[in-house]
Formats: structure tokens, sequence, C-alpha cells
């Protein structure tokens, strides 16, 4: 019986509400008052033979109290529920569970599995199996039947996979299960978003047995996607896809995250009303963008909005090939002399072995470049021709130099932009009318048209193209008198680019011209890579290990178990799959994109197929149903308890009369009797401060310096024995003689009795707490410092750009402290010179710069939160193990090597432990050393 918002699972017992004017009757009458009289004995005998004993009536506010505390009872026995949800169909011989766990089902998942959940319960209640399959899991995955509390399991245990469903393969094992299971319930909890083969698939499932069908699908499909990032000349052009039917416009960010996780560029793509896909350039330097290594989509948590980039993406390899042998003892006439000098700042040049062009122009291809520059090349040998026509036309860029050899050449139209007349053209000279041409404005449709024409260049010779009614499109730089320089054609995925003068200063002083250099960078930005850049044994590896992985969130995470190498194909893209799931494959040295989407991807909705059984159609949300049983009772409960204590004052039990000593003791027992029963005393604290005073005194008897206690044993034993090492040398070298070193407690031990604490980052140690973290932050800004050491310098697992996980997890300690600018310490820091002078600081291993507040302007308050008189840093950062090289052991010998294994290493560790102990004390001390002779001079001494 349901009404709404409220409910009753035993609405029968709500008959019990009519016994409630019976025990209005019952508990309206009460014993009489006691009377309390002052003793005259008479009087009392009098006033017995005059009244009449009659029963006192109950006050009506008790009465009603008692019929309230009756009816929360009987009302809590009906099993009253808040916003009732209603009860799914999952009766018959089954219930059939298919969720989409796919990248498209990442953002909203917890209402998923919430909506599965309620379905799985009301199987359960109902004593119906559960058969539970996920469209993007192992094609083998078990899927029962269950009972409710092993798919319940299953279910807890799933999580969205950053792939495509699978649905004909799931659905067809869903439909084998079903055959012998007449009359099931089929729920399908989709993703809302359309793939290949779906009619065929639900035919399937719904053909086998389905009694009855429950769909779920959300609100409406709001995915938004990443579909192509392809580096322009311009920028990074981005390319972004959502769902058809909005008619709404809509604006979306994108970010670029280079290998370290950090933002550095932004973007925004608008999509115009009712269009699907959104354009917009990232504009940032060539520079910048060869440091971009993923981008993603402000808001979207799923896998499609993320785009990871490999080295097609990045810093182009161009190939050199030229015919003519280097001069040793004249480099500047060397044909590719200038074109090396231009390209190296901005792309990686490979040349062949060998200048025959049958051997060097294969060499060049087999490695993949995005751009090959030919000096002076006339004819391409025939058996190579074919092989360099079709890297052309899959996205090569042929940048072609004239030369006498081009010129007596015959046109190749395949791999040349224009046909070229025979012979050149010679311009100035003493048999010549004409004089050397110089450049006219670049074409505003060209790639060169934002450079201001060379006005130093000039041209006495060239080669001519054939007029032809298309040359004007195809020119990109052309001279004073309407000649081509500079001609280029995209021909299929590629270009074709050629100059139409020498690449050394013979026919052009061009090559040596500063436009020279920016020309050719334009050209190499057209340009594309082939393939990713993977060096040594991987190259001519047939397949690629796992390297970053991107989850259905969008994060980046470390292989997975079920992923495996992949093979990357020449032709289409590989498909996304369980074992290949979208990210970067290779290794340091080099690695290849595997992106979800690409540039034929759409996000059309799923249509629900025409069912003819009957089908109940819900949302996915969350149960906000709620059991008011135990609440009810609760109240009863407290009633009860007013009742009791309304009688005993009725009683007279709370007077203040001295005859009532005896309640009130008795009233006394109750109420001790009841904190026994809610609670326990704390043991006496009486002498607590005097421990905590002798801590303090202690503490403060002398420098002590401390050490963060991580729980890890390993690392909290060697801070103590590195700490009690770097002791003995303070003691030994310096007249300052500290305490015993100090392990503290960040979450509850006093901070402010140590000048200096030594944080040891253990990624096995628990993440301190937001209530630590901001005492270290008020430590740190009330005048102490802290020494973080990550001791991974030589920790790192992947490359020498990744981070390890000590530096992940100090950056998720920093992310939450008011952490001043930092910078490496400068060569005429005050640590190096505070009591040793010490150009580096090294402690178990060596290498790693100590990291310290940034120098700046004193005066600026804002800019130097903590400490602007003593210029002491707050914070301080390291990866050599500095408490690795103190540590000794009782008799004073050292307890781990260092790396490398010099003996003087140690002692140069310890010397910067004087010296951050020297500055911790006395700040600025020493640079204000050098005003020292200003001043003696000042005073006349």
């Amino acid at each position: 019986m349901s009404w709404l918002p409220l409910s009753f699972g035993a609405p029968m017992v709500l008959w019990g509400l009519l016994a409630l004017p019976v025990i209005w009757w019952l508990l309206r009458l009460t014993p009489p008052r006691p009377q309390t009289e002052i003793f005259p004995p008479l009087r009392i005998l009098a006033r017995v033979l005059k009244r009449e004993e009659t029963p006192q009536q109950s006050p009506w506010w008790l009465t009603l109290l008692r019929l309230l505390m009756a009816a929360l009872i009987v009302a809590a026995l009906a099993e009253p529920v808040f916003n009732p949800r209603e009860k799914l169909p999952a009766e018959g011989a089954a219930l059939a569970l298919v969720v989409d766990n796919d990248w498209a089902s990442a953002a909203d998942w917890d209402k998923r599995v919430a909506t599965a959940e309620r379905l799985i319960n009301d199987a359960g209640s109902n004593g119906v199996p559960v058969i539970i399959a996920f469209t993007a899991e192992k094609p083998n995955a078990e899927i029962g039947p269950f009972d409710a509390a092993a798919a319940l399991n299953r279910l807890r245990a799933a999580k969205p996979r950053p792939i495509p469903t699978d649905r004909p393969a799931v659905y067809a094992r869903v439909a084998g299960a079903l055959e012998t299971l007449p009359g099931a319930s089929v729920a399908v909890l989709a993703d809302g978003l359309a793939a290949k083969g779906d009619e065929a698939a639900f035919n399937t499932l719904l053909s086998k047995n389905a009694a009855r069908v429950v769909w779920a699908v959300a609100d409406r499909l709001s995915l938004t996607g990443l579909m192509a990032a392809d580096n322009q000349v311009d920028g990074f052009a981005l390319t972004a896809i959502r769902a058809p039917g909005d008619p709404a416009p809509a604006q979306v960010t994108a970010g670029a995250f280079d290998d370290k996780g950090r933002r550095i560029a932004d973007a925004t793509l608008t999509f115009a009303p009712g269009e699907t896909t959104a354009t917009g350039t990232m504009a940032v330097p060539f520079e910048l963008r060869n440091d971009f290594s993923s981008i993603a989509l402000d808001g979207e948590r799923q896998a499609g909005a993320v785009r990871v980039l490999d080295e097609s993406s990045k810093r182009r390899r161009v190939g050199l090939l030229s015919q003519a042998e280097a001069d040793q003892a004249q480099p500047l006439l060397s044909p590719l002399y200038y074109i090396r000098r231009a390209l190296q700042p901005f792309a990686d040049l490979v040349e062949p072995s060998s200048a025959d062009l049958a051997d060097s122009i294969p060499q060049i291809l087999d490695q993949k470049p995005a751009m090959i520059v030919m000096a002076d090349i006339g004819t391409i040998p025939a058996q190579v021709r074919q092989r360099l026509v079709d890297w052309v036309d899959n996205g090569g860029t042929l940048v072609r130099f004239a030369g006498s050899r081009l010129a007596a050449a015959s046109n190749d139209d395949d791999l040349l932009p224009v046909r070229l007349r025979t012979g050149e053209r010679s311009l100035g000279g003493a048999l010549s009318w004409t004089s050397p041409q110089p450049v006219t404005e670049f074409p505003k449709a060209g790639p060169f048209a934002d450079l201001a024409p060379p006005s130093e260049v000039t041209v006495s010779r060239q080669v001519l193209a054939e007029p032809t009614p298309d040359i004007v499109e195809r020119t990109w730089a052309a001279l004073a008198d309407g000649t081509p320089l500079v001609t280029g054609l995209k021909k299929g995925k590629g270009t074709l680019v050629l100059f139409h003068v020498t690449p050394e200063a013979t026919w052009s002083n061009l090559p040596i011209s500063g436009s020279f250099v920016e020309m050719l960078r334009r050209v190499v930005q057209l340009s594309r890579n082939q393939g990713a850049a993977i060096a040594g044994a991987e190259a001519a590896a047939t397949s690629l290990a796992p390297y970053r992985m991107i989850a259905a969130d969008g994060s980046l995470v470390p292989p997975t178990p079920d992923a495996r190498p992949l093979v990357p194909g020449a032709g289409a893209p590989q498909p996304v799959t369980f074992e290949n799931p979208p990210g970067l494959y290779g290794s340091e040295t080099g690695v290849f994109a595997h992106n979800l989407l690409d540039a034929a991807s759409t996000l059309a909705p799923l249509a629900r197929p025409q069912i003819a059984v009957p089908v109940t159609t819900i949302q996915y949300a969350f149960d906000e149903s709620r059991n008011l049983k135990g609440a009810l009772v609760a109240a009863a409960l407290v009633l009860m308890l007013l009742d009791t204590l309304a009688v005993l004052w009725m009683g007279g039990l709370f007077s203040r009369r001295p005859r009532r000593a005896g309640a009130v003791a008795t009233t006394a027992a109750i109420l001790i009797a009841l904190g026994a029963l809610f609670g326990h005393a704390d043991p006496a604290r009486a002498d607590d401060a005097k421990p905590g005073d002798e801590v303090a005194i202690e503490a403060i008897s002398k420098t002590r310096i401390a050490y963060v206690l991580t729980g890890v044993p390993g690392d909290d034993s060697i801070s103590r024995a590195g700490l009690e090492g770097l002791t003995r040398f303070l003691i030994e070298k310096t007249a300052l003689e500290p305490g015993a070193p100090a392990g503290v407690d960040i979450s509850k031990d006093e901070l402010s009795f140590y000048p200096l604490i030594y944080w040891p980052i253990d990624p096995a140690a628990a993440m301190p707490s937001q209530a630590a973290i901001a005492r270290i932050d008020a430590y740190m800004q009330q005048g102490g410092t802290v020494l973080f050491d990550t001791r991974d310098q030589f920790a790192n697992g992947i490359g020498a750009d990744s981070t390890s996980p000590a530096t992940e997890r100090l950056r998720d300690i920093l992310g939450d402290l008011n952490v001043p600018p930092l910078e490496p310490v400068p060569s005429d820091h005050v640590l190096t010179k505070s009591f040793f002078i010490l150009p580096e600081f090294p402690g178990r291993f060596a290498g790693s710069p100590l990291w310290v507040e940034a120098s700046l302007d004193a005066s600026n308050a804002d800019n130097r939160p903590v400490r602007t008189g003593d210029g002491v840093s707050p914070i301080m950062i390291t990866a050599n193990d500095f408490a690795g090289a103190w540590a000794v052991d009782e008799n004073g010998d050292a307890l781990l090597p260092t790396v490398p294994a010099d003996p003087m290493q140690r002692i140069y560790a310890l010397r910067a432990g004087v010296n951050i102990m020297m500055y911790m004390l006395t700040g600025n001390y020493k640079s204000d050393q050098v005003h020292v002779p200003i001043l003696l001079e000042r005073l006349g001494q």
C-alpha cells in the first residue's frame, strides 16, 4: 500500500490504530497523588473521615503522550517507507541483467550500479536466480546464473572499462543461458550509445524466453569526445564531437598536459546550435607543442575525452638526400650545409650511409621520416620511385631543391608540384638584359603568409614552371617579375614542395638569409610523422608493450594485468579492445599512441528496438527510499522515557524538600546507572599536565632535530639513526650540542619545539590527514622548516622525465600546503657557506638539487609568507636520501653505502647537514657579513 511519498510494507498492522480509544480509556485513570501534611494526627483523621477517595484523572497531556507512543509502535510494525520506489519486474524463471560497462558509462557508473542493485535485490526477494553479464569484459567471463548475494558481489566488483561495448558476443551468451529458463525477465542497462551490430544483438537477446524487459536509460546522452588533435602550422587543431539532437550551443575547454601532468596550454571549442562537431586551435609556440603529452576536455570524466600523443604529433624526423659529394675543404658549398643548419634546432635529421639513390632512398624511408629533403636530385631510380610516391600519398612531405641535375631531368608529375621547363633561367650577367630579381610579398593563401618578404634576398638563376591555369594557387613564394620561387601541392595525404633555386648560395642568397630558416620551419610544421619514433630493438619488434593506459575516467594509469602488447598496423588504426585498451605502447625510448576515438567516430544515441513483450522503462538513479521503522521505534522509546520522567515528577520524586532526600538519592542513582549504560567515565587525568610539562621542558632545553614518524619501521629507524649521526657530527665539528633526535607524530605532537623536521617520503606510508597537513602548514608559517626527502634519485622506473611514486606522494602532500616558489640552491645562497663551503648537497645519492624558497624581494611580504626578516626557507626538498648517508650504528659506523661508493660523499653529506642546521639557527647572518667592512669603515676602525 502506498500513500505517496509514504508506503507501508505491512499495511494490515495499521488496523491496530483502532485500539487507541481503548488505550485512552485505560490510561485516563491514575492513582491519586500522595498528600503531604504536617503532623496533626487529628486533622488527618478528620480529613479522612470527611473525604471520599476517588481516583484522579490522568492529565490530558500525559494521555496524549501515551497515545502517540502507541501510535508510533503500531506504525513502526507496519514497515513504513518514505519516498518508496516502484518494485521492478524481477520475477519469472530468472533475471538476465546485461550491463554496459564501457567508457561511455564511466561518468555515472555509481548510478548504474545503484539501479542494478535494486533489480538484484528485488530478484532476491522473489527467490529468482540472476544472470549478470557486462558488455566490456573478457569474452569468457562467467555470467551465471547466481543467487542474489553472489550477483551483488560480482556487480560491486565490476568497473567501467575504457573500451567500446561488444554487445553481439555478450548478448549471444546471455541468450544461450536463457534457453533453459523460460519466462525470464531481461534488464538492459545500456550506455545510451549506438554501436555496430546493435539490432542483431538485441534480436538475439530477446528471442530466447524473454517474458518481460526492463529498459534503463540515462536522461540524455551528454557525452563529448575528442576525436582529433593535429599539430599544424599555427597550433594544435582540435576536433570534438557530441551526440546529435542538442539544439543549444555549447562550449568546452581543452587542456594540454606535459609528461609530468602539468597543464601548459588551453583552448576553447564551440558547438554551434544543433551541430555535433566543434573545432578549435591551441595556438602555442612550436617548441611548447613538442612538450604536449596528452590533451583532455575539462569536465568529462571518461576515456573518450582524452587523447594521448606520441612522436607523430611532436618533433619531426627529416631525411636528407643529395647526389653531390661534400667538399671537406669547402663545406659552405655542400648542397646540404645550409639545410642542416636551418633544420637542426627543431627536427631530427637522418641521412643515408650510401650516395646511391637506389640504396639511400629505401634507407631513409625505412626510418619513417615526416619529411624528405632532396638537394638537386634529377631522375629517381625506377626501382624505388613507386615506393617514394606511395610514401608521399600516405602523408609524407617531399621538399626538392633545384639545380643543374633537376633542370636537365624530365618532368615527373608524381614527385613535382608543377611541370618545369627544360633548362634554367639566368638573371643578370654580361649577356643578359635582366637583373637579379628580389622576392615579392608572400601569397596570403600559402604557409609563408605571416612572414615579411626578405628585402635583401635576390635570385640570379632559377628553374621556371610551365604556365598553367592553377600556377597561382600552387605558388607559395614568387619573385618581383611574377615567376615562382617556391611552389607546393597537396598530393593524397602528403605534400610536394619545390624551391626553384639551389640549396647553396650559388643561384640565390636565400639559403644564407634568416627567411630561409623560417620558410623551412613552416614546411616542417606542415609535415606529419609517419609512425612512432621507436628506436633500437623496438624499431624492429612486431609488437609494443603497454606503457601508459587511459583509464575509464580519463586518467593516465600504469598498465593493467589484462593489457597485452599491441601490433601497430600499417593501414587502418588498430581497434581498441579489452587486451589493447587506449593509451601509450612502447617504452621510454619511444611510444605509439592508441586512442579510443578516431576521425571517423560518431556519438549516435541508442534507439530502443522493437520489443514484442511488455517493457518497463526506468531511469538511472540512486535509491532514495528510506525505511522509517527504526526512526519510529526510536521516537517511541524517547516518548517512553519522557513518560517515565513525567510519572516520577507527578509522584514527587523531584521535590526539593529535605524529607525527599531519599528520592533525590534515588534519582541520582538512576542517572548514574544511565551513565554507566550509555558511556564510561574517562580515567582521572589529574596528573596529565605533569608529563606534558616534562616533555615540553625536555624539548626546549636543547636544540633537537625532529623526524616524521611514517609508520614504516625501516624508514623510522633509518631516520633516527641518520639524525643521531648528524647530531654526533655537529657536536664534533661545531659549538652546537643538540639533544637526541625526536620522532614526532604530525597529527598530534607539538611541532613548534623543533626548528627543523626531517620528513622521508614513502608511498607505502599512509597519506597524512587534512588536519595533519594543516598543522604542518601552520608550523611552516610560524617559523619552522620541513626538509622533504623523496630518496628517489635513482628510483625513476620509466624514463628520465617520469615521476616516481615517492614524488607523486610528495605532490599530493604539497598540494594542500601554502608552498612558496622554489628553486635549486643558487651558488651564492647562504646555505653554500653557512659553515662549510659547499657547491652541492649530496646524500646517500648524488645528483639531485636541494630545492629551497626562491629568492624574492624581502619587502614583498605577500610573496614571502614566512620570516621575511631572517631569510630562512620554510621548505627544503631533496631526492638524495640525507638520512641514509648520515645513519650510523651504536659504534658510529655507517649503516648504508653511498651511491656511488665514494668515501668523501658521506663527508660532504654530513657537511651539508651541518650547513642546513647552521642556516636554520643563524638565518641570513652569513649574508650580512658582506656589510662588515663598510660598517667598520664608518665607525673609523
